[in-house]
């Protein structure tokens, strides 16, 4: 609920306002009362005098110079919103909101006068500050009695009101919104030392709130702030932790046990099954001793009856620890997208000036973040993923990623990998099924360092080919060979390669030497695109990548050189995916969102990171594109994937596959959502043509799993028709059949057709 420092109004069931100071004294009364306080302070030294002074101020007489100092203290006190949890959430197609994970230094959910048990509110005036109605912020009473019995010697008592309590906490809070750990420190040593400077302070402080708030609004803070142990703050939160229910829900014996640990969290909190004095063995024997006596309590003030008191008494202290949410490593499957928002979060100006003060005002602010993510297809990811590829293979640094975005928006609909997550350097270290490397994005969005995407970069080289005249049926010097000659850059100047001797081969060992730009598409060959980049600027084709919002994960210039037409630059899947939504929505990319909206604590909007959309390419140039890619799909190297999706509605694709196998990919797209599914090597090397999973050739595991996808989307989302232009009739490309490796993606030794780079 929203946080209203000045809110302590009637809508908290603030029916009593200040004048809740009732005890009308004579002055015979008072001076009578104020010479045993003197009389008594020689034994009690200062903390009596401590009691005095707002004795003396509220009853308004003279006392000049005691008054003086009391009044010249600081009687505002500056209430700052209160450290609350953050929380992510998904939602469902019903609108409910599922949550992912929780974030907070404080484990709180502040809540309403009405939202909190009448039990609860009830057990902490009876037990903590009976005559809570009667004083206006400072217990004479119990001050003094609490002075007395340490003085003489008894046990140490604090004799502070609720209201007093409230303030130190206060205090304490905004000690703990200091970043600095030395500061920070200092500060909470001073507002929690054992002096009477810091109880005058606090009396003090606690008259002018209760100038300033109703009695009942006081209370309702007072609940919210406290600690009921470790990293749990207010009772909607205890509720929850302690007993699985909420503060407005809580039972007599359950208000009572809570509010036992209020008087010392650390010896009376309930979450140690296994403790000698106050564990499950025992009956949690120490915290029912409090408990009982808070019933005791509140019997002699009449809060409960008798017959409640017996009931109560006889219940069992049965704790159902309910742990919270921490982090995104409790988002289970959907623990990547998690991790991807909270670096969203760190790179938004709303929250701060820096990105560690940024998560700090997160952690601390209450918010309630919407995502992006569809259930239906992360689901679907996290499940083929599960079948497909395994966590750990023996020798092999093995990785596999799933993403999908929202044609014509940039939501970010799913997001999975072949990993477990935790950012616990220790548990990454017990298993390599653990990471907390995010290979789908970008390395300062948490990613890895990126992959090389392989033939999937091809795209690109296609748009810019024909951006500038060149037509689907040309044809180009395609023959493999060492002396491709000078290439034209327009940014760095011509480029010759042949003193490296760069001679690329073709993945099917094809050696034809006059592909046109439609048959190198359709069977990803790479002399075709190298042909084709020798009419071209290597400049130009970075900048069409670079306008379809292809760059670098690691943050460096994206390469330019005649191998990067291949897909040697190395970016994360999640930019591939939104690539491909770019060429599926008639050129237009839109750059990539997971947060729907975000809602403060106080019920107000807060502004969101909002997709930016550009025209990479104009439409004549994207249906060019896609009527290439459409054939890739039914006649070209992703046959596979096409024929194991349904529904069938229009689809674009591209499949790549790094030297020697290293990296596999299939990327494609519907005019509603785009997928890319890859198995990577997140280190060293792999032949993923030599190694089998239990569902079958590493090598195609791409063509399981995005498949399992798209269906889903296609489901549920459809699919329009794609704009298409290009030659007819379509031409098949030309393979050397003699080749022993010449195959096709759906052939029955399921190797692969892309080519290498």
């Amino acid at each position: 609920m929203p946080w209203d420092p000045i809110g302590f109004v009637d809508a908290w069931g603030g029916a009593m306002g200040t004048s809740g100071f009732t005890e009308h004294r004579t002055a015979v009364g008072v001076v009578g009362g104020l010479l045993g306080l003197v009389a008594v302070s020689v034994v009690a030294g200062l903390l009596v005098t401590a009691a005095v002074t707002p004795v003396v101020a509220l009853s308004g007489l003279g006392a000049a110079n005691t008054i003086t100092v009391f009044e010249n203290l600081p009687g505002y006190l500056d209430i700052e919103p209160l450290s609350q949890k953050s929380d992510i959430y998904a939602t469902q197609n019903d609108g409910t909101p599922v949550l992912l994970a929780s974030f907070y230094d404080q484990n709180r959910i502040e809540v309403g006068w009405d939202e909190i048990s009448p039990y609860a509110r009830d057990a902490v005036v009876a037990s903590e500050d009976p005559r809570f109605y009667e004083h206006g912020g400072v217990d004479a009473q119990g001050t003094l009695r609490a002075a007395v019995t340490t003085a003489v010697g008894g046990v140490t008592q604090g004799g502070s009101s609720i209201t007093q309590q409230y303030v130190k906490n206060v205090r304490v809070q905004k000690c703990e919104l200091e970043s600095d750990e030395r500061l920070r420190r200092q500060c909470y040593n001073a507002v929690t030392a054992t002096t009477p400077d810091r109880k005058i302070k606090e009396m003090r402080l606690a008259i002018g709130v209760e100038k300033k708030f109703p009695k009942n609004a006081i209370l309702r803070q007072y609940l919210n702030i406290t600690g009921f142990g470790g990293t749990v703050y207010g009772i909607e939160a205890a509720a929850n932790y302690y007993y699985g229910t909420t503060a407005a829900a809580l039972t007599l014996p359950q208000a009572a046990s809570l509010v036992a640990i209020l008087n010392n969290p650390a010896k009376f909190r309930l979450d140690n099954p296994g403790s000698a004095t106050n564990g499950e063995a025992g009956g949690y024997a120490v915290n029912k001793a409090r408990r009982d006596y808070i019933l005791r309590e509140m019997v002699r003030y009449e809060k409960i009856t008798a017959a409640e008191y017996r009931a109560a008494v006889d219940s069992p202290i049965q704790p159902a620890i309910q742990e919270p949410s921490t982090g995104c490593q409790t988002a289970g499957g959907s623990a990547y997208f998690c991790d991807y928002v909270t670096y969203l979060l760190r790179n938004d100006p709303v929250f701060g000036e820096d990105d560690q003060t940024r998560l700090q005002n997160f952690r601390r602010g209450g918010y309630d973040v919407y995502t992006s993510l569809d259930l239906d297809l992360q689901l679907a990811a996290e499940a083929t993923m599960a079948v497909n590829v395994p966590m750990e293979y023996p020798g092999w640094d093995v990785g596999s990623v799933i993403t999908s975005v929202q044609v014509g928006t940039g939501r970010v609909l799913a997001m999975t990998q072949n990993k477990r997550y935790s950012q616990d350097p220790t548990v990454q270290a017990t298993s390599a099924s653990y990471t907390g490397v995010n290979y789908n994005t970008d390395y300062a969005e948490g990613g890895s360092s990126g992959f090389q995407p392989g033939s999937t970069y091809k795209v690109f080289t296609l748009a810019e080919w024909l951006k500038t005249g060149h037509r689907l049926d040309e044809r180009v010097d395609s023959a493999r060979k060492a002396n491709w000659g000078t290439f034209n850059d327009s940014c760095r100047g011509p480029q010759n390669y042949d003193s490296q001797n760069w001679n690329p081969r073709n993945d099917a060992g094809e050696s034809g030497g006059n592909y046109s730009a439609l048959e190198s598409t359709l069977g990803s060959i790479n002399t075709g695109f190298i042909g084709m980049a020798k009419k071209l600027d290597l400049c130009g084709i970075r900048q069409t990548a670079e306008a379809f919002g292809v760059h670098r994960a690691d943050g460096d210039p994206l390469m330019q050189t005649a191998a990067a037409v291949i897909g040697t630059n190395e970016v994360a899947p999640l930019t591939m995916a939104v690539a491909f939504a770019g060429i599926a929505n008639r050129g237009v990319t839109c750059s990539p969102i997971a947060i729907d909206r975000i809602v403060a604590a106080d019920g107000d909007e807060v502004p969101v990171p909002t997709s930016n959309c550009v025209a990479s390419v104009n439409p004549t140039v994207a249906a060019g594109v896609v009527f290439a890619m459409r054939r890739v799909m039914t006649d070209g190297t992703a046959q596979q994937s096409w024929g194991a999706t349904a529904p069938r509605v229009p689809l674009i694709g591209k499949t790549g596959t790094t030297d020697g196998g290293k990296d596999t990919w299939m990327v494609g797209a519907s005019s509603k959502v785009a997928t890319v599914a890859a198995v990577v090597s997140v280190t060293g090397e792999a032949r993923q043509r030599s190694i089998s999973f239990a569902s079958g050739p590493a090598a195609t595991a791409r063509h399981r799993m995005w498949p399992a996808v798209m269906s889903v989307a296609n489901a549920k989302y459809g699919g329009d028709e794609l704009p298409e232009l290009g030659p007819a009739p379509v031409i098949v490309p030309a393979t050397d059949s003699g080749n022993p490796d010449d195959s096709t993606d759906n052939s029955t030794n399921n190797s692969t057709d892309d080519s290498d780079d």
